[in-house]
């Protein structure tokens, strides 16, 4: 696989398992995620939640009929910065034997374009403090480290 023979394209309803798998593959995500077959009925309710939800994007990679990627595109109206329309990116992956061919770079191209067409004024992102190499990939695509991201959870 090369990264020409990638396309990006909308998630489906039975994408959602290579979706959590990808998730789940790191430190982080191997404590939230659960992979089973068949995957909790939570998963797919979320999906359905997503693909309703106008303001929300979830997207594959697609190369050789196999998804090996994935991003999710939040556009947030606010009334900060004069009413301006953010894009928020998150769960941003790649298959880790797909890595270091371009995937990440072209979801996360596609990501920002597509904000930008829909009227964003920036695109932001969070991702873990442990996680060092994602944040040289995003400094490299562009992204500032600008914030201090803070999380309360249930």
């Amino acid at each position: 696989m090369n990264e020409k023979s990638v396309s990006i394209r909308p998630a489906r309803r039975e994408d959602v398992a290579a979706i959590v798998a990808m998730l789940a593959d790191d430190h982080l995500g191997r404590a939230r995620e659960r992979v089973e077959d068949p995957l909790p009925a939570s998963y797919y309710l979320a999906f359905e939640r997503v693909e309703r939800d106008q303001n929300l994007t979830l997207v594959v990679a697609e190369s050789e009929g196999r998804v090996v990627g994935c991003l999710q595109l939040a556009i947030l109206p606010g009334i900060s910065t004069q009413g301006g329309i953010r894009g928020l990116l998150e769960d941003v992956r790649v298959a880790s034997d797909c890595r270091s061919r371009g995937i990440g770079e072209q979801l996360v191209q596609w990501a920002v374009a597509e904000a930008k067409a829909r009227g964003c004024n920036l695109v932001e992102l969070l991702t873990h403090q442990t996680r060092t190499d994602a944040q040289r990939f995003y400094k490299r695509l562009g992204f500032a480290a600008s914030h201090v991201g803070m999380t309360v959870r249930f």
